[in-house]
């Protein structure tokens, strides 16, 4: 989704948002990186409001960092990459809530990610963070994506999906259905402690939470075979996607996310020629996008 520019504008923002986090890049007219910064999640499951009060306060935090006033919004355009634009309803209401900035683009976390990731060549990308999804982009420029559906139902190898397999695994424990070990203890510590606080930590859980237990999964997967396998699981996942992305296995795949290196040992052997290290990030990537975009627009105008 895309707004027409409204104004001259004297910055650029590249924004990725997701269900844990958000990170702004601040460049000038030309491109020029000045500054980054990051908030809190502003993945459209959260809502509009909160996803603009999490990009907002980072873009204020990078203005800070370079010593600028923050400008009027005004003099800025952003593209936005995002958690949950595939909800149309949910996209409409963040355009809608446009604080005021000169031109938007709305766009999926995975398409900025995969822009930064191949530099705006074709390419594929896997994401994994506390969501996961893969997306391909040919020669002709068509896309198509892979996965992304949203957690519970989809979002393998998601550290949100790992969350949910490591707290399944210390329901096992303490129901006496598997043997207790350091990582269920780790778990158990994490959640509070004793059986019941388990339950009121599930009452409220959801996608961010969830993901939030994956950090510990990896610190136990060379150690605890029930980690060890989770990770083992979630390397099978990532090359189930390759494999739908590209039957043909010719095009270079970057593995991106926050937990692409804590996956990366894990993946099956037959997939690792065709993987490769992002060459830039999705905040990059929204840049990209954003220059892209408005520079196109002016030079029509």
């Amino acid at each position: 989704m895309k707004e027409q520019l409204q104004s001259p504008y004297n910055y650029v923002i590249g924004v990725d948002g997701g269900g844990t986090g958000t990170r702004v890049l601040v460049a000038d007219q030309s491109g020029r990186e000045l500054a980054r910064a990051c908030a809190g999640p502003s993945g459209l499951m959260h809502g509009s409001k909160a996803a603009w009060a999490s990009i907002l306060a980072a873009i204020d935090a990078a203005f800070l960092e370079t010593g600028i006033k923050t400008p009027d919004l005004s003099e800025c355009v952003i593209a936005c990459g995002l958690a949950g634009v595939h909800n149309k309803v949910w996209a409409q209401d963040f355009c809608d809530a446009n604080p005021g900035f000169a031109g938007l683009v709305l766009e999926t976390d995975a398409f900025t990610t995969l822009l930064g990731a191949h530099q705006g060549r074709p390419g594929a990308i896997i994401a994994l963070g506390t969501g996961s999804v893969g997306e391909v982009m040919q020669a002709d420029g068509s896309r198509r994506e892979v996965g992304g559906w949203g957690f519970p139902s989809s979002d393998e190898a998601s550290g949100a999906w790992m969350g949910l397999r490591a707290i399944n695994h210390l329901q096992h424990v303490l129901d006496g259905r598997a043997r207790d070990n350091a990582f269920a203890q780790a778990l158990l510590t994490h959640c509070g402690g004793h059986r019941d606080a388990v339950f009121n930590w599930l009452a409220g859980a959801n996608q961010t939470r969830f993901a939030q237990l994956a950090p510990i999964v990896i610190e136990y997967a060379a150690s605890q075979s029930q980690a060890g396998d989770i990770l083992s699981a979630a390397g099978r996942e990532v090359e189930k996607m390759a494999n739908a992305l590209d039957p043909t296995a010719t095009m270079p795949i970057a593995l991106c996310g926050g937990l692409a290196e804590a996956v990366w040992p894990y993946l099956p052997q037959a997939v690792l020629p065709r993987m490769t290290r992002p060459q830039g990030d999705s905040v990059q990537g929204a840049l990209i996008l954003v220059m892209q975009h408005f520079e196109k627009q002016s030079a029509t105008d």
